[in-house]
Parts: C-alpha cells; structure tokens; sequence
C-alpha cells in the first residue's frame, strides 16, 4: 500500500534561520516561561522556574489566551521587551 503524507503548511522549501545566540550561563539572564494555555503545561513551568531560579535566572511568566491562536502583539513585545531567552511549554 502506498502512503502519501501531505505538508498542511503548504511550504514547498524549509526556511533555513540561523540559531538565535545562547547565553554562556543562566546566573543573571531573565526567561520567560510562556504558557500556551493547554492543560497542565502550567505544572510544566511551574517546576522549570524552580530549577532556573535555583540557576540563579529572574523568570518572568506569561500565558496566551488560547493555544489556537498566535500570541496577541502586545504579548510578543512583551516578552522580547523584558526577556532574554524565552521558553515556550506546552503539554496534554
């Protein structure tokens, strides 16, 4: 049997983006966790911010409205405002 997967994002070519820096370590740098609003990914970060903030990170928390839409603007200017690494969860 033949099995055909289609791209439902209808891209015809990857796009290729160069990896953002990474900080040397944690100590001093603020994250931001960012909830997307499924069920339990708030249990998720909850734990991660313990660890980062025993790292020696400030966390900043943030949560979309919904996990079926984009992050509102304001939210985005948000975060890239106030953090310099962000960490996106979710979880079912």
């Amino acid at each position: 049997m033949t099995r055909i997967v289609l791209d439902p994002t209808g891209e015809r070519h990857a796009a290729t983006r160069a990896r953002a820096r990474r900080p040397a370590n944690l100590a001093g740098t603020t994250i931001g966790l960012l909830d997307i609003s499924k069920a339990r990914g708030d249990v998720f970060l909850d734990r991660l911010e313990e660890l980062l903030v025993a790292e020696g990170a400030a966390v900043l928390r943030f949560r979309k409205p919904t996990f079926t839409k984009p992050a509102p603007v304001d939210l985005r200017h948000e975060i890239a405002s106030k953090c310099e690494v962000v960490i996106e969860a979710l979880a079912d």
